[in-house]
């Protein structure tokens, strides 16, 4: 009796030594067999907090001391058999038990784990599809924006700088500009329709290669001097998406080539065929005398670099030996 109520005592020290008590009582039910079920219990609890090599062992210890009891004081109304049969059947249901619980735990920990890991990479997939988005609305903002604007800034300049001017050059001017104010109006509209509804496309026509010799006619307005060779037999057969890709590092190129080299002369050159591609280049000359400083950041050449990846493409930009600046793209064109 004694035994037992220590064996009983002993299994709160189950979670601290789990195998080693379950040795211990093991042994103990060899010699005193109401530590037998304190054995059993102790056995449940390496079956749930150790893995199977352990609680293996302790299951082979604690059957043979159930099976020893057994042999050495058999029970007179029991045959050997039943005896050693029920021993192995309890350590067994036992040993199943507590592996089952087991699993069950490291089931749910393993699917709360991978929940909270689905959170994290949805809330990360989140993120870099507004990141991206935020990218392609300021690509988009700059690559239009600005040259509407720099078109206002060009004849607004030339307003103030020629008070005197003949009334038709004024109201031609004036004419330029109001018509560059209205398209910047209508680009800012359609980008923040865009973003108010993002589940809708924007309907407005987009620029193609078709469209290049309208951008070269309102750079020669501005006062421009702009030389367009085209070498691609018919613009209209240009996959859409490679058209508008060329068509904004065009009209980026010429926007700086006004911007950073005003009165300069600026060559558009388009050449390539289905199958091996479409080239645009973009070359100004070096400014003559001294450029006044225009504030600028570089976002629209990383924003043409990145236009470009996406296409497919390839960009480079740089000066040339004679001090002017060129811009090359290369885009795939699919037959």
């Amino acid at each position: 009796l004694l035994s037992g109520m220590a064996a009983c005592c002993a299994l709160w020290l189950r979670r601290r030594w789990p195998v080693g008590l379950a040795v211990a009582l093991g042994v103990l039910s060899t010699l005193a067999p109401v530590a037998g079920g304190a054995a059993l219990a102790a056995l449940f609890g390496v079956a749930i907090h150790r893995p199977l090599r352990p609680v293996l062992i302790v299951a082979g210890l604690i059957l043979m001391g159930g099976s020893a009891q057994s042999v050495l004081r058999p029970d007179p109304g029991t045959s050997m058999a039943a005896s050693l049969t029920a021993t192995a059947v309890l350590v067994l249901l036992v040993t199943g038990w507590g592996m089952l619980v087991r699993s069950r735990r490291q089931l749910y920990v393993a699917l709360r784990e991978r929940a909270v890991r689905a959170e994290a990479e949805a809330g990360l997939r989140a993120e870099q599809a507004q990141r991206l988005a935020r990218e392609a609305i300021a690509r988009e903002m700059h690559d239009v924006l600005a040259h509407r604007l720099t078109l206002l800034s060009v004849h607004a300049g030339a307003l103030e700088f020629r008070p005197d001017a003949p009334p038709p050059e004024v109201a031609r001017a004036a004419g330029v500009i109001r018509d560059s104010a209205h398209e910047a109006l209508q680009d800012l509209r359609a980008i923040i329709g865009v973003l108010r509804a993002p589940g809708d496309e924007d309907n407005r026509p987009q620029p193609t290669l078709a469209t290049l010799d309208g951008l070269v006619a309102e750079s020669r307005e501005a006062g421009m001097k702009v030389t367009l060779d085209s070498r691609v037999e018919d613009p209209s057969a240009v996959p859409a998406a490679v058209g508008r890709t060329a068509f904004r590092i065009a009209q980026e190129s010429l926007t700086n080539a006004r911007k950073h080299a005003p009165g300069t002369e600026a060559t558009v050159e388009l050449s390539g065929g289905a199958g091996e591609g479409l080239t645009v280049e973009i070359r100004n000359t070096a400014p003559q005398g001294e450029v006044p400083k225009v504030p600028g950041s570089g976002q629209g050449l990383i924003g043409l670099t990145e236009r470009t990846a996406l296409a497919g493409g390839r960009f480079e930009h740089g000066a040339t030996r004679d001090g002017g600046f060129a811009v090359r793209a290369w885009l795939p064109w699919t037959p």
